[in-house]
């Protein structure tokens, strides 16, 4: 008998701990107010993270917390999915095309991007764990866009580390095109809307017979014959890849003119696209929302004066939600400084947009416009650990974020003496590269005497 009860309690001991076990890299944040975007917002819940995911969200005493969780209290904040922005510049964005020509869609920004910019650092304070990086809106095609994943808790990093893969280990991104008054000048860009158009409907037309000549050099068993291969060229490539559907064009498009003219060419040649900035969206809501068209807005653009823009308002993106588009919002930062990225939605729904369609406009839009909304945009278990921590309510211009969430890793803490001064700004704030100086202490960066050199 006594063996026996020996038995139950080193079982009862085995099974106690193998629990623990378990949870024991789980991180359980209770008490906090949870908007999940996809469902109801919990006054009171509980949202649990395992190895770099969501592993369980709901009310408290509706949800099994691990036995080993390490339980963190956050009563009286909120948590929200991290913000996705659709549309930024940091970190060198925006250099990618040069002044060679206007449509160059087999340059990568890819490969302009500085990963230890300080520009990244700004967009965790926001909130912000998932980026749209794109090059400028110079040219009609300026190049290849980059999906960034803030994953900046250990430095050093390399572009690679921070950012997402498609399943071949290639960079994921979409194609940035412009049209409007951006990519117009001298010879060889186009001085007209006219002939903008028709040197974009050109080179889609030469992406087709590329296409076709690959087609015609492939064998049935899908080997290719090299005698047949067109010479090689990147930029068919790119276009190839946006009408085969493996690559979504985000256009720049600003007038509603302009905006049914991207249209038009989408439909001709059957590539994706999303709409970007649309000042005049409000115009042409109708027609966005009949072709299934996804937009990201901007409400603050080009201050100081963009003739385009001037019937840009902040009526728009709820508008253009009443009429069924998919709306996201994003920051073009620096346009819009990417810690004040929640101030965006803030004035959307004060405009008119509704309280569900603001949260979703920086959320789970956007990640819906990246093709990510299996990975991130909401707290829905199984997707990744992307979070932010707010001190009140996310549309109130008294709220601020106080930690930053990635994969299950603080990114972000405004409690840091560092972080704080990324949040803020200020001296210090921006030293993306630094000269070597004898008396300049790098780690904290400040200045100081070398008593050594004196």
């Amino acid at each position: 008998m006594r063996q026996g009860m020996k038995l139950v309690v080193l079982a009862l001991g085995v099974a106690a701990s193998a629990a623990l076990a378990l949870g024991a890299n789980a991180k359980a944040f209770v008490g906090a107010k949870l908007i999940p975007i996809d469902g109801p917002e919990i006054d009171r819940g509980v949202l649990v993270i395992e190895d770099g995911k969501i592993s369980a969200v709901g009310a408290e005493g509706d949800v099994s917390i691990p036995a080993g969780a390490e339980r963190i209290d956050v009563a009286g904040k909120v948590i929200m999915p991290g913000l996705v922005d659709t549309h930024s510049h940091v970190a060198g964005g925006a250099s990618a095309a040069d002044g060679s020509g206007p449509i160059q869609p087999g340059v990568r920004i890819y490969d302009s991007i500085n990963p230890r910019a300080s520009g990244f650092k700004r967009a965790v304070a926001g909130g912000l764990t998932t980026l749209n990086v794109m090059p400028g809106s110079g040219h009609l095609c300026s190049g290849q866009t980059v999906y960034m994943k803030l994953r900046l808790a250990e430095t050093p990093h390399t572009i690679d580390d921070i950012m997402y893969l498609n399943a071949d280990g290639s960079p994921m991104g979409g194609l940035k095109m412009a049209n409007g008054t951006n990519p117009q000048g001298d010879p060889p860009f186009p001085g007209t809307r006219g002939k903008a158009a028709y040197l974009v409907r050109e080179q889609y037309i030469k992406a087709q017979e590329y296409a076709a000549a690959v087609k015609r050099a492939t064998n049935a068993d899908g080997t290719m014959d090299a005698s047949k291969m067109p010479a090689r060229d990147l930029d068919m490539e790119a276009l190839v890849e946006v009408m085969e559907h493996k690559r979504v064009v985000h256009h720049h498009t600003h007038r509603a003119d302009d905006i049914m003219t991207v249209l038009r060419l989408s439909k001709e040649f059957g590539f994706r696209v999303v709409l970007h900035h649309v000042s005049e969206g409000n115009r042409v809501a109708d027609e966005i929302a009949a072709a299934g068209v996804p937009v990201s807005a901007i409400i603050v653009d080009s201050p100081g004066g963009k003739l385009e823009a001037r019937n840009l308002l902040l009526a728009t993106p709820g508008i253009m939600e009443r009429a069924g588009c998919n709306v996201a919002l994003h920051s073009d930062d620096w346009i819009t400084d990417c810690r004040l990225f929640l101030r965006m939605a803030a004035m959307a729904h004060r405009a008119g947009m509704t309280r569900a369609g603001a949260l979703r406009s920086l959320t789970l839009a956007g990640a819906e416009i990246l093709d990510m909304q299996d990975r991130i945009g909401s707290l829905a278990v199984g997707k990744d650990a992307d979070f932010a921590i707010l001190d009140g309510d996310p549309l109130s211009a008294y709220t601020h974020v106080q930690e930053t969430w990635c994969e299950g890793v603080r990114v972000f803490d405004r409690s840091n003496e560092q972080d704080h001064l990324y949040a803020v700004g200020g001296a210090g704030a921006g030293h993306d590269q630094e000269p070597y100086l004898c008396c300049y202490d790098h780690d904290n960066g400040v200045q100081h005497l070398n008593a050594e050199a004196n």
